[in-house]
């Protein structure tokens, strides 16, 4: 009797595991779908899900870094245009023509944007500042990492797009130099 006792049990074991494995461990497209419109709606960048049997791992990619700035130079010139006859065409001109010819540092990681090496330190640039390709402009920490982020090229700092402290995106733009 116990070698009887002993084949049901194994029997029922494999019809056990035999249901676990028939469960359909992947979403269907619609459901995929759902999913990454709830993560758009919610503003999220990226979203992982894992259980049992799937794992699932949605991330937007940002733009281009040139692709970005575009929108922002429009709005920021489209802010920047005189409303009464007190500035003059010459005036405004300045502070639109050249946002179009800076070179764009952006953040080549996800993080935390530090403009000093610490919070008793001089900024590492600020606007004027002559930079080389070799140039630290500034810190992004991530995960506990200080990365120094250099200019890559050769210039005079324009722009400075964020603020010390400021969470920043790959791809954002950091600084701009007029070269």
């Amino acid at each position: 009797m116990s070698d009887i006792t002993a084949s049901m049990k194994a029997e029922e074991s494999k019809k056990a595991t035999k249901k676990k494995d028939d469960v359909d461990p992947s979403f269907n497209m619609d459901e995929l779908r759902e999913l990454a419109d709830l993560v758009d709606d919610h503003g999220l960048t990226e979203f992982e899900f894992e259980n049992e049997n799937i794992r699932v791992r949605i991330s937007k990619m940002t733009a281009a870094p040139g692709l970005q700035a575009a929108p922002a130079a429009a709005a920021q010139s489209a802010s920047v245009a005189p409303t009464t006859g007190s500035t003059s065409p010459a005036e405004a001109a300045p502070s639109v023509e050249p946002e179009s010819d800076l070179y764009k540092i952006p953040s080549p990681i996800v993080g935390t944007y530090y403009s000093a090496p610490g919070p008793d330190k001089d900024p590492y640039v600020s606007i004027g500042s002559q930079v080389s390709a070799e140039t630290v402009v500034c810190i992004v920490e991530a995960m506990k990492l200080m990365n120094e982020i250099q200019a890559e090229t050769t210039g005079v700092v324009a722009e400075i797009y964020v603020e010390n402290g400021q969470p920043v995106e790959y791809g954002q733009p950091l600084f701009g130099i007029k070269k």
